[in-house]
């Protein structure tokens, strides 16, 4: 549904995004994650047509997305600093996304109403940034896109209501096979939506996995022998963190899992136990590799 080959873009003489290429299904939910100043926003405002691209392609349902209206058409885009019209009320506004978009849904409109209970009289711009966000996702939807592109999405919305707007983009997933991309810091919230995961770094995509590969490519391990640590054990396997704690040695590792437990069932340890990770720790393992070094973790 979305397909970046070799994206690239400068600012003067910074280089903001490096060679990106990277590709989203339809009806999935991609997670877009990486530190702050990496390009996350800059990426995705290519794929919303507000940037023009210095090299490479950016596609959507195969065509391109830059000054292309049938494309913009079908797309939804929420960022972090939102913008409505002055003085325009939630009413008013709802009435110019209909005259915009032909797949505007007056009854969606109507039901939603009554799922974010704001008064649609009200103008938008004396309202506070979550009901602004509130209203934003309320238009959004209202429409039906094929694909939307979120960016801090739920920054201002309670827990509550954070969980309300999730339960209908999943839906829209479910039901209309919805596209979703979604930059965010959250990164426990996206461990428990995402079906696919990039990493950025420095202007590059550091890695492009599906969720469960990802988890599956790095690790914890508890275990303890009875004689001497055997090191062959591991090999061919990367030990990014090592912790004794009496005989019990606490190790994450990165490389192929089920040779890895293989080869320790060999060796009749006395203690052994897979121990999952969460999300969060697998992104500061991934960028420790590149730079972003932990000291100190609780695991």
């Amino acid at each position: 549904m979305i397909k970046v080959n070799h994206l690239s873009k400068s600012f003067e003489s910074f280089k903001a995004l490096d060679d990106i290429s990277l590709n989203v299904k339809k009806g999935s939910i991609y997670g877009l994650v990486g530190p702050n100043g990496v390009g996350k926003t800059t990426l995705i405002k290519h794929l919303t047509g507000v940037y023009k691209q210095d090299k490479g392609e950016i596609l959507i349902k195969d065509n391109s997305v830059y000054e292309n209206n049938d494309v913009k058409r079908v797309l939804a885009y929420i960022p972090d600093d939102l913008y409505f019209y002055p003085h325009y009320s939630i009413k008013k506004m709802a009435e110019f996304y209909k005259k915009t978009y032909t797949t505007w849904n007056g009854d969606r409109y109507e039901k939603l109403k009554e799922v974010f209970n704001i008064d649609e009289n009200k103008k938008i711009n004396k309202l506070s940034k979550g009901m602004k966000k509130q209203v934003a996702f309320w238009l959004c939807i209202s429409y039906m896109p094929e694909v939307m592109i979120l960016d801090e999405p739920m920054d201002g919305l309670d827990p509550v209501v954070r969980k309300q707007v999730w339960n209908l983009l999943v839906q829209d997933v479910a039901e209309r096979q919805m596209t979703v991309l979604v930059s965010s810091h959250n990164i426990r919230e996206l461990e428990d939506l995402c079906d696919h995961i990039g990493i950025m770094h420095q202007g590059k995509l550091l890695l492009e996995k599906e969720l469960d590969d990802l988890k599956s490519n790095i690790y914890k391990l508890q275990v303890a022998f009875k004689d001497e640590f055997p090191k062959e054990v591991f090999k061919g396997v990367e030990i990014l963190k090592k912790e004794k704690r009496g005989n019990v040695f606490i190790l994450i590792l990165k490389g192929n899992k089920e040779e890895t437990i293989k080869n320790i069932k060999k060796y009749h340890p006395l203690i052994f136990d897979v121990l999952s990770l969460t999300l969060e720790e697998i992104f500061i393992y991934e960028m420790g590799g590149v730079g972003y070094e932990i000291e100190e973790i609780v695991l």
